[in-house]
């Protein structure tokens, strides 16, 4: 063969041995991981790849290994939820370039119906990834039984609710982030204080109203049923709850919110009713997403750490698919103060 024919030929796995100075076997090591071979032929086989161009092909390693080499991100909410609330979008492209690294591709999966369902655990359940970023669970998600059942790695995004499973998970500290929130509206003077809570059958919605009200009994203030109304995480629901909060108790001076997609509806409906923000009622959110920024006035909030929280569970997850116990991680939040509150 031509020099240049074969400058045209792919690289294989016997071009990278050459290149690296080392036999077959090692390079094959290193692809499947990296175990039982030196930090120093390692690297000798990494830079082999880069001189040569060499790609694994996922097709032909399956059938040896009987992994796929993908993963994926199942977000178990309607479609146009994705679409509508930031934060999937920002997990999604963080967890996205975290398994770049690693040179591991991600499927997106939406499972929002029982049909969808249906077809996406077939799916995944035949083998077509290794393992599963499993987004927004819902108590007593069976998305999550069948998968245990089947054998096939987790790692979720929050703390699975209602599952007797041993399912790894990732969270941020909803209930002390709620703390937070509720200490800086009380030491602002606000005294009336109503919140917005997320779903109370995900692990955010729990958390944070335990926050809320954990907060009132520090201050020794009563826990006022009609000061509490319940979310979806979507905007309209936020609109929908201030209104219906300002029915119920007009001399509410602050409005805690459990997501800042929702805030956003609270702020509207606030403006709609001539009630000034923040001189009139303060409002926090959750979150710190590209909502926060874009509400009038800017947000208060709670900042979760996306990119930490779309590390650690790629990283779990990878460590799961290589034989790992579960395990978990809570990750701190932090108060954003803006405009809001």
């Amino acid at each position: 063969m031509s020099t240049a024919a074969s400058r045209r030929r792919p690289a294989t796995i016997h071009d990278v041995a050459r290149e690296a100075g080392v036999s077959r076997g090692t390079v094959s090591r290193v692809l499947n991981g990296g175990h039982y071979v030196s930090p120093t032929a390692k690297a000798a086989v990494d830079a082999a790849i880069r001189r040569t161009g060499y790609v694994v092909n996922r097709h032909a390693r399956s059938l040896i290994t009987g992994k796929s080499g993908s993963v994926a991100f199942l977000l178990t909410e309607p479609q146009e939820r994705f679409f509508e609330d930031p934060n999937f979008n920002v997990l999604l492209r963080a967890c996205s370039q975290a398994l770049a690294t690693q040179d591991v591709p991600l499927l997106l999966m939406i499972a929002g119906t029982e049909d969808e369902r249906r077809r996406n655990l077939r799916y995944i359940e035949a083998g077509h990834v290794d393992g599963v970023l499993l987004v927004s669970s819902h108590y007593g998600d069976p998305v999550v039984a069948r998968l245990h059942q089947a054998g096939v790695p987790v790692v979720a995004c929050g703390r699975p609710l209602g599952q007797t499973a041993k399912i790894g998970y990732v969270a941020a500290d909803d209930r002390d982030g709620a703390r937070d929130m509720m200490r800086h509206l009380y030491e602002s003077g606000r005294r009336r204080i109503a919140t917005v809570t997320g779903p109370l059958d995900t692990p955010g919605g729990v958390e944070r109203l335990a926050g809320y009200r954990e907060t009132l009994a520090e201050y020794g203030l009563p826990v006022d049923d009609a000061l509490i109304v319940t979310g979806d995480y979507s905007r309209t629901s936020g609109e929908e709850a201030a209104r219906l909060l300002l029915e119920r108790s007009p001399d509410l001076d602050a409005v805690f919110v459990a997501s800042d997609l929702m805030a956003q509806g609270v702020l509207d409906t606030l403006a709609r009713a001539g009630r000034r923000v923040p001189e009139d009622i303060a409002v926090g959110g959750f979150d710190d997403s590209p909502a926060a920024l874009s509400s009038r006035p800017s947000l208060t909030t709670i900042r979760q750490p996306w990119d930490r929280i779309s590390t650690e569970m790629v990283r779990m997850l990878l460590a799961r698919i290589a034989g790992e116990e579960p395990a978990a991680v809570i990750l701190p939040t932090e108060l954003v103060r803006r405009e809001s509150a």
